[in-house]
C-alpha cells in the first residue's frame, strides 16, 4: 500500500531524512516511532505530498506522490500535529464542507459527514460549535476530517498529544477500530501508544531508521536481562558472576538481610544460564530466585536512540 524508497529530505546544509526505506502493507498500523526532531514529521508531510523530497522515491495505492499527487490526495486522509479547525463551524458543518473540498459528490456529502460523526462518536456535537467543544472532541473532529472521504491511507501525526486520559484511552480505542479498513501510519513519540495499538514499529532518530519489527520481536532480540537473589558474600557473588561466559553485564540490587539482589544481562542467554548454575554449585550459594525481567519498549528505544547518538 504504501513503498518508501532511499528517501532523504536536506534543509540547506541540514539533512532532515537520511535515505530511509520502508513499506505498509494494506490495513496495517504501523508505528512511527521516535524522539522529538527524529524526522517523523517531515516523513508525514512527503507521504501526503505538503513539500517534496531531496531524494528517493514514495508510492502510496500505486501512484508517485510527486508525479501523481492529486491522485495520491485522493487516498489520503491527514491528521497533522495541530489539528486544523473552523472554530466558528459547528461540526456537522465542518465535516460537509470537507467532504466537498475533498471532492465527494453533492448528493454523497451529508450521508458521509453522518457517517463519520457516527465511526467517531461525535453524534452528540454534531449541532455544537467546534469552539465550544472538549479537547477529546476536537482530536475526534480532526480524525472524522482525515476519513470523510474514506481513504485507503489514513496518516496520524501525535493524535493524543495534549489530551487527558480519558480522551487518551478513548482515541486509541477509535484508532484501533480503524485497523483492516484502512492502512494507518502512527507517528508518536508515546511508546505505550505503540505497543496498545501497532502491528510493526519503526523507530527513527537523527532521520535514520534504526529498527524496524514487530514490537514482541524488538523485545524478543533486546538483550535479556534477569533477576537473581542470593544469599552468600555480596561481594564475592558479585565478582563471580562478572567472570560467567555469556554474561556481559552485572548491576546490583538492594539487598535483603542476608539475601542479596543481582541483575544480570546476557549476550548468550543459553550460555550464561549454564554458567550461573555452575558458579552457584561451585560456590555453595544458596539461591532464593531466578527469574527473567521483561524488556519493555521504553528499554529498547532508549538504548537504540543512545546507541545512535553516542
Amino acid at each position: 500500500m504504501i513503498e518508501v524508497e532511499n528517501l532523504t529530505k536536506e534543509y540547506g546544509e541540514f539533512r532532515a531524512v537520511d535515505n530511509i526505506s520502508f513499506t505498509v502493507e494494506k490495513g496495517e498500523i504501523l508505528g512511527f516511532l521516535g524522539p522529538n526532531g527524529a524526522g517523523k514529521t517531515t516523513v508525514m508531510r512527503i507521504l501526503t505530498c505538503f513539500f517534496p523530497p531531496t531524494k528517493g522515491k514514495v508510492m502510496v495505492a500505486g501512484y508517485n506522490c510527486f508525479e501523481d499527487s492529486l491522485n495520491v490526495r485522493k487516498r489520503i486522509g491527514y491528521l497533522p500535529q495541530r489539528v486544523p479547525l473552523y472554530e466558528d463551524m459547528k461540526v456537522d458543518d465542518y465535516l460537509r464542507f470537507v467532504a466537498a473540498i475533498k471532492g465527494t459528490p453533492a448528493k454523497e456529502v451529508k450521508r458521509k459527514a453522518a457517517k463519520v460523526m457516527d465511526d467517531c462518536g461525535l453524534s452528540d456535537v454534531s449541532h455544537k460549535l467546534i469552539s465550544t467543544i472538549s479537547g477529546g472532541y476536537r482530536q475526534r473532529v480532526g480524525i472524522a476530517q482525515a476519513l470523510v472521504n474514506d481513504p485507503e491511507v489514513l496518516i496520524l501525526d501525535e493524535p493524543t498529544v495534549g489530551l487527558d486520559p480519558k480522551q487518551i484511552k478513548e482515541i486509541r480505542t477509535l484508532i484501533k477500530e480503524l485497523a483492516g479498513r484502512h492502512t494507518v501510519i502512527l507517528s508518536t513519540h508515546i511508546l505505550p501508544e505503540v505497543s496498545i495499538l501497532c502491528g510493526r514499529v519503526i523507530i527513527i532518530n537523527q532521520g535514520k531508521v534504526v529498527a524496524e519489527d514487530r514490537p514482541e520481536n524488538l523485545r524478543s532480540e533486546s538483550a535479556q536481562r534477569m533477576l537473581l537473589r542470593i544469599n552468600g558474600n555480596a561481594p564475592l557473588i558479585e565478582q563471580e558472576l562478572s567472570r560467567v561466559g555469556g554474561i556481559k553485564g552485572v548491576e546490583r540490587e538492594p539487598a535483603s538481610g542476608d539475601t542479596h539482589g543481582f541483575v544480570v544481562v546476557f549476550d548468550d542467554e543459553k550460555r550464561g544460564r549454564q554458567g550461573i548454575q555452575a558458579m552457584i554449585e561451585k560456590n555453595k550459594f544458596e539461591l532464593v530466585e531466578m527469574r527473567l525481567l521483561e524488556v519493555s519498549l521504553e528499554d529498547i528505544f532508549i538504548k537504540l536512540v543512545t546507541k545512535e547518538e553516542a
